[in-house]
């Protein structure tokens, strides 16, 4: 089936089936023509932006449009900008790798205190101290997906302690209704669930109170499921490590950069270096399904007219 697809990276356009015509667009400045014609459109991959942002204002200026592909698993922003007969998908599965170490670096860069020792190597001071440990704590993974599945499996080699919670109990996993009761004996609790008008603020003052003095909170999912307002006023008896925030990107004069026991990057654990070849090789496989007509992966909304499918 042909069409016009517009990707990020010229592998995919060198192995695009040879029904496809398929042209480049890597993100910044939106192309000055030719998008009249494109029938496909993966938004190119790249960190969190602020303000306009070119690669998705570009989907109003697609007439012909059938797909939006995504690299990202969260989708919730770009929902009101695709139009109701566009199908959308998702990078579903493409960084469970990469967000789960990350997940796992700030666990231990938090429990071994590592932003200390940074800070006493750069003023060439020497100042051990007694640290936390992972090993024989109890993690609960908030978000029991597949990325959940991932932090688990590298959880496990430090004897942790792994409880599970999703929005539906199922079988060795808890459901969310637990949460309040299962939260006074966590001492991690990693947050991996999209955003979503039931996970907005779903660690806030009430559920942030129920845990004991100096356990952990490890946000890897969507910034505003954790209430900001309400760990700060913590004031360090909760701790905190963050790769997404709310507000994202975080303002420089914004409190949380200083706050007692927070530690942060900036929304880079799915992006680390074994997401790329994941990312192209699937772009590959989608792109053969849409030339051949055949399902697409990671459809996360169907468009309402899906042409001859």
């Amino acid at each position: 089936m042909g069409g016009r697809a517009l990707v990020q990276w010229e592998q995919n356009r060198d192995n695009a089936p040879d029904s496809l015509a398929v042209d480049l667009y890597p993100g910044g400045p939106a192309p000055a023509g030719g998008l009249d014609e494109v029938t496909f459109y993966q938004v190119p991959y790249a960190p969190s932006t602020q303000g306009v942002d070119e690669r998705l204002d570009m989907i109003a200026r697609m007439p012909s449009l059938e797909v939006v592909q995504l690299l990202s698993a969260g989708y919730e922003h770009v929902l009101p900008l695709v139009p109701d007969h566009v199908t959308l998908c998702n990078g579903r599965g493409l960084h469970d790798a990469s967000t789960a170490e990350h997940a796992l670096a700030l666990i231990l860069a938090a429990q071994r205190d590592l932003p200390r020792w940074a800070v006493a190597q750069k003023e060439h001071r020497w100042d051990p101290a007694p640290l936390r440990s992972l090993a024989d704590r109890r993690v609960m993974i908030v978000g029991y997906g597949s990325i959940g599945r991932a932090v688990e499996s590298r959880l496990r080699p430090f004897e942790t302690e792994v409880v599970r919670v999703a929005s539906r109990a199922r079988p060795d996993v808890h459901g969310i209704d637990e949460l309040h009761a299962l939260l006074p004996d966590a001492d991690v609790v990693v947050l991996a669930t999209p955003l979503t008008e039931a996970t907005r603020g779903l660690l806030g003052a009430p559920e942030l109170a129920l845990l004991r003095d100096d356990a952990l909170v490890v946000n890897v999912g969507r910034g505003p499921v954790l209430e900001t307002r309400a760990l700060l006023a913590e004031n360090g008896r909760v701790r905190a490590a963050l790769d997404v925030t709310d507000p994202e990107p975080l303002p420089g004069d914004h409190p949380l950069w200083s706050a007692s026991g927070v530690f942060i990057t900036p929304h880079v654990a799915g992006g680390a270096a074994a997401f790329y070849p994941r990312a192209r090789a699937f772009m590959d496989a989608q792109l053969a399904r849409w030339a051949a007509g055949e399902e697409l992966a990671n459809v996360v909304r169907p468009g309402a007219a899906r042409r001859g499918r």
